[in-house]
């Protein structure tokens, strides 16, 4: 029976890893392409607990994927309005990048306000291509979101983290922002939580500095979304090796 559980395992390891490796072209929108590329270059910057942190997350991942389920992850901030979101969106361009298939993201919140418009503006600024949709509440309207022109689009909204358009349960929850992660010490659904907050850029709304604090936020959560699936591949690939041996 032992050796049936590992053969299994070894086979679903390797099947992961063929589908990496298979990957082909890169099809983002070219100015979300190049900036992406970029990405790999900040990793050195992040601190070292964040990278632990990061590594769990991606550990989480490639347990679900081992057991032949679909990695879902749900990124949660207090108002589902800015970092969340850019949460989702990063994990969905990371995963794609890297070529890490069967994997899912959502975002919601402890309460939910409206997609704000200087984060899509920051999004917008990365390469996204994010639309309102004529759907939904005045106050919280929905958004078709790309990564590019021939990868599908995505709605995005503000939300309740347990909103029935969200995975219900076998989840991993990311808290974002330091508030939801007081405030849910515990995520109804999930097996897996992690802390990883970000600063809210919100601060600087109506300032010199909005733009660029925007932009800043973004892109750190961009790196660190890349950070963590370049782990997952480089592990998978490892485990790959491991298995040949």
């Amino acid at each position: 029976m032992r050796n049936k559980i590992q053969n299994f395992s070894a086979v679903a390891i390797l099947l992961i890893c063929f589908a990496i490796q298979s990957h082909g072209q890169i099809k983002l929108y070219n100015k979300l392409k190049k900036y992406s590329d970029k990405l790999p270059a900040g990793f050195a910057q992040i601190p070292e607990d964040r990278k632990q942190t990061l590594q769990e997350i991606g550990d989480w991942i490639i347990s679900q994927k081992t057991e032949k389920k679909k990695a879902v992850l749900t990124v949660i901030c207090t108002q589902n309005s800015r970092r969340s979101h850019m949460g989702q969106i990063w994990i969905k361009t990371a995963a794609y990048y890297y070529g890490v298939d069967s994997i899912e993201a959502f975002s919601g919140g402890t309460n939910a306000s409206a997609f704000n418009e200087r984060a899509i503006a920051a999004l917008e600024r990365a390469g996204f291509a994010i639309a309102k949709m004529n759907i939904g509440e005045p106050k919280n309207p929905k958004y078709s979101a790309s990564m590019g022109p021939d990868l599908g689009n995505f709605m995005m909204y503000s939300k309740k983290y347990n909103d029935r358009q969200n995975p219900q349960n076998d989840f991993g929850a990311i808290m974002v922002c330091s508030e939801a992660d007081k405030s849910c010490p515990m995520v109804d659904g999930a097996t897996g939580r992690f802390s990883l907050p970000y600063d809210d850029p919100k601060y600087y709304d109506n300032t010199p500095s909005e733009k660029q604090k925007y932009d800043e936020r973004c892109k750190q959560i961009a790196t660190e979304m890349f950070f963590m699936f370049d782990y997952v591949k480089k592990k998978l690939i490892l485990e790959t090796e491991k298995v040949k041996k």
